[in-house]
């Protein structure tokens, strides 16, 4: 299948190809670069389209047919080499920074010598301060990869945010991965004898034992393919909230089951959720936004919360002597 790479590729090699050919037939062109006559045209079509900001008649790619030649008549500066404007050029080192930082790229070398190149051509572009870094303490990543690479155990510090709990734990480093806008350390943990996605930046302390990791042959990755980690499964509590309008963003944010619209401007979504901890503290964020409407147990706990928070407004305030 041919991606849209490979299409670009071909578009900026078809107008210097045909510019060096004048009349060549669209049965040659095709038989060249692999491919039919009907994606040859398709491509031609396109490159009409091409050209200098401005769009204009005047500034795209021209090209005459005489018969079943091609001819290209105006080639819109596609003859000059590619300059990168300053704005392009720091946009791209900026990419290719952050790429050299994400855990588990492939080919890291081929990132760097690219980002050297760049940088050596942007000049004092590239000395402009711009650090990238992935979220989570970047000498706590070096550390995790390296206790990946190694293969060995790790002893680490954790902060759980949906049991507001930090715990101690000995685990099996599996990868470093990158999913959404935070790092993770996938590992098989002892403790809960399953795999565990450990955010970087929750990690509060980490020790490389010298025993090696011991990894079940039962033990899977995780599926990251769709950007998200959490999986809703029916064993889960089922939470079901009446939403006003500035709260409806959560049936886009989180995996719900059931969305009924109305009445007026309110919702009713019912979604599960990891723990009752965890959508108690969300109701709460949202404020007058959301009311509970199951399960009875939550909407308690939200009550009760809310009213000592009330009652902490009329706690008498202390004075300085």
């Amino acid at each position: 299948m041919t991606t849209s790479v490979d299409r670009l590729g071909r578009l900026l090699n078809l107008v210097p190809y045909l510019q060096a050919r004048p009349g060549i037939t669209l049965a040659e062109a095709a038989e060249d670069h692999d491919i039919t006559e009907r994606q040859l045209r398709d491509d031609l079509e396109l490159l009409w389209l091409c050209g200098l900001p401005g769009y204009g008649p005047g500034d795209l790619i021209d090209m005459a047919f005489i018969g079943d030649g091609v001819t290209v008549t105006y080639d819109a500066g596609i003859d000059r080499p590619l300059r990168l404007t300053p704005d392009e050029a720091l946009a791209l080192i900026v990419a290719l920074r952050m790429l050299a930082e994400t855990p588990g790229v492939a080919q890291r070398d081929g990132v760097h010598r690219a980002l050297a190149k760049i940088e050596h051509a942007a000049g004092d572009l590239a000395d402009a301060p711009v650090a990238v870094r992935l979220p989570g303490n970047a000498d706590r990543l070096e550390e995790l990869r390296g206790a990946v690479e190694r293969q060995h155990a790790l002893r680490i510090t954790y902060y759980t945010a949906t049991r507001d709990e930090t715990t101690d734990r000995v685990v099996d480093p599996m990868r470093v991965l990158v999913v959404g806008r935070w790092a993770y350390l996938e590992a098989w943990c002892r403790r809960a004898q399953a795999v565990r996605l450990f955010r970087v930046d929750r990690i509060d302390a980490s020790t490389e034992l010298d025993e090696p990791a011991r990894v079940p042959v039962q033990a899977r990755p995780t599926d990251t393919r769709t950007g998200t980690l959490f999986r809703p499964t029916p064993d889960l509590p089922l939470v079901t909230l009446r939403v006003g309008r500035g709260a409806r963003w959560i049936t886009e944010q989180y995996p719900c089951e059931e969305v009924v619209r109305g009445p007026g401007e309110h919702w009713t979504v019912s979604l599960r959720a990891s723990d009752l901890d965890w959508a108690r503290r969300m109701v709460l964020g949202l404020g007058a936004e959301v009311s509970v409407v199951s399960p009875p147990e939550l909407a308690a706990s939200v009550a009760q919360e809310a009213r000592a928070a009330l009652a902490a407004y009329d706690a008498p305030v202390p004075t300085l002597p």
